[in-house]
């Protein structure tokens, strides 16, 4: 019999009001694995009056701050004891590869205990003011039930990234995970409840975005909403908070250009072209989808990356010889598909990869491919894929290659391959990315703060700075002058 998974509401999984259930299927062998709730506005409903009956309530409210933190950290010590089970849901779930979930599992505990340090560094100023008897000071207080959406392409990571601030500036949470990849968030909120966390504090509904998602964003209840996925969801979201005078925090989608100087090292800089947009099966939104070669390595970089893209192992994510895996759903694979054949009417050529390989699975696999006499102007370098797409180009200047890398309506993340250094810091300072990478990709830590310029996003993840995002700013006056006040007309500083 299939498994079934409910919400996850109050402290327990409860079934979905309305009685809906869907399926989800491995991506790789299109075996069914279990069934989620499919949520509706009323499970919505009912999940937030369980977030914000926690938050109110004083047990909630009055703990320490140092308490918050040993409660992450207890959840961070849960998380380390669980990984193995947690890495194999994201991989049955998303199909990405087990080693490389074993990988994010090992690093997840690292975001929590990060958070939980910061817990009770969440603080205030004394602010000077023109008058010794004037005492002005800030406070920084939670804001109360936090709607999160996730995506389906590194769920625990990216939910996390959400929940360990939210959850250490004293806010509670609903989160509502992809419909593609729902068990190992609800195994999430489980293990919270487990380390301590109040009932209420974190809920799970699962289910679609316009039946499930769409609720959470126009809740009235809801104080703040962060979403990871595309740009035109985020857009709306967007719209959403905004016309409720809410905060949002959006992380959205990428074109990023990865460049290749004449002074690289070349099979190095290759392996950071491998790394940005093969792995993951280029499902990132950090994906280094654009490679710019300067025309005198050109040919041997083109050589370098065809040579390991046709090396590259597809299969069984669970094996660990496995290096690409499946894409995570039917749709997404027509998608990467659609995409490389308008770009070969459009004039590019398929220089490696563009095809179904055989794996002798039946799930969604698609080559890593590498497509050559592309132009700035076509859909397939201007478009976001979400697939393991790369289009190569060369350039001649470091001017030329600037401008083109930020001639696109993204600004997520950006690769500088060169040894030289005052070149490095250049275009460090001139691309329009919130993260560069110089020889190096896909680096990350959760003390590292990552933006999104552009239509790649609005807020902060990661780092301390995002705590800010978490919390709203209290002024407080305090006039310890206990003569007669002054004019009453004239105010005061």
């Amino acid at each position: 019999m299939t498994e079934r998974h409910g919400h996850f509401i109050g402290g327990e999984q409860v079934d979905p009001i309305e009685g809906g259930y869907f399926e989800s299927r491995n991506p790789a062998t299109l075996e069914i694995l279990y069934e989620a709730a499919r949520g509706t506005a009323a499970d919505v409903d009912r999940a937030v009056r369980a977030a914000h009956a926690t938050y109110s309530d004083q047990r909630w409210r009055d703990l320490s701050q140092t308490r918050r933190g040993h409660l992450l950290r207890r959840l961070g010590d849960l998380i380390a004891e669980n990984a193995d089970e947690l890495a194999r849901y994201e991989s049955l779930d998303n199909g990405k590869l087990l080693r490389e979930m074993r990988g994010q599992m090992g690093s997840l505990p690292e975001y929590l205990y990060y958070y939980a340090g910061l817990a009770d560094k969440i603080q205030g100023d004394q602010i000077p003011t023109s008058s010794p008897l004037m005492l002005n000071y800030t406070m920084r207080e939670p804001l109360g039930v936090v709607g999160a959406i996730t995506p389906w392409n590194s769920p625990l990571t990216l939910t996390t990234s959400k929940l360990a601030p939210a959850l250490a500036a004293g806010n509670t949470l609903v989160i509502k995970p992809s419909e593609h990849t729902t068990r190992s968030i609800l195994r999430l909120a489980e293990l919270a409840l487990e380390a301590g966390f109040p009932a209420g504090a974190v809920n799970v509904v699962s289910g679609f975005g316009a039946e499930a998602g769409q609720p959470l964003v126009d809740h009235l209840t809801i104080a703040k909403v962060s979403f990871t996925g595309s740009t035109a969801t985020g857009s709306a979201i967007g719209a959403s908070a905004g016309s409720r005078f809410i905060g949002c925090t959006l992380e959205l989608g990428g074109k990023s250009p990865n460049i290749v100087f004449d002074d690289a090292d070349v099979s190095n800089a290759a392996m950071g072209v491998v790394a940005g947009i093969f792995a993951a099966a280029g499902q990132t939104c950090i994906a280094g989808s654009r490679v710019f070669a300067h025309r005198s390595v050109y040919d041997e970089l083109l050589e370098k990356v065809s040579e390991r893209a046709q090396s590259i192992i597809i299969g069984d994510p669970l094996q660990d010889e496995t290096e690409l895996g499946p894409l995570a759903f039917a749709a997404q694979r027509d998608k990467v598909a659609s995409y490389v054949e308008a770009g070969v009417a459009e004039g590019a050529r398929v220089h490696t990869g563009g095809c179904r390989p055989d794996t002798q699975l039946p799930g969604y696999f698609y080559a890593p491919t590498v497509l050559t006499d592309v132009t700035h102007d076509m859909r397939v370098v201007r478009e976001e894929i979400f697939g393991p797409v790369a289009a190569v180009m060369p350039f001649d200047t470091e001017e030329e290659v600037l401008r083109l890398a930020n001639d696109t309506e993204f600004g997520l993340a950006a690769g500088v391959w060169t040894r030289d250094l005052a070149r490095a810091h250049r275009m460090s300072r001139g691309l329009d990315a919130g993260t560069v990478w110089v020889n190096t990709y896909r680096a990350m830590s959760p003390t590292s703060p990552r933006q999104g310029f552009k239509a790649s996003g609005v807020g902060v993840e990661h780092g301390t700075e995002t705590i800010r995002d978490y919390t709203r700013l209290k002024s407080v006056w305090v006039n310890t002058d206990e003569g007669p006040v002054a004019d009453p007309f004239v105010m005061r500083s």
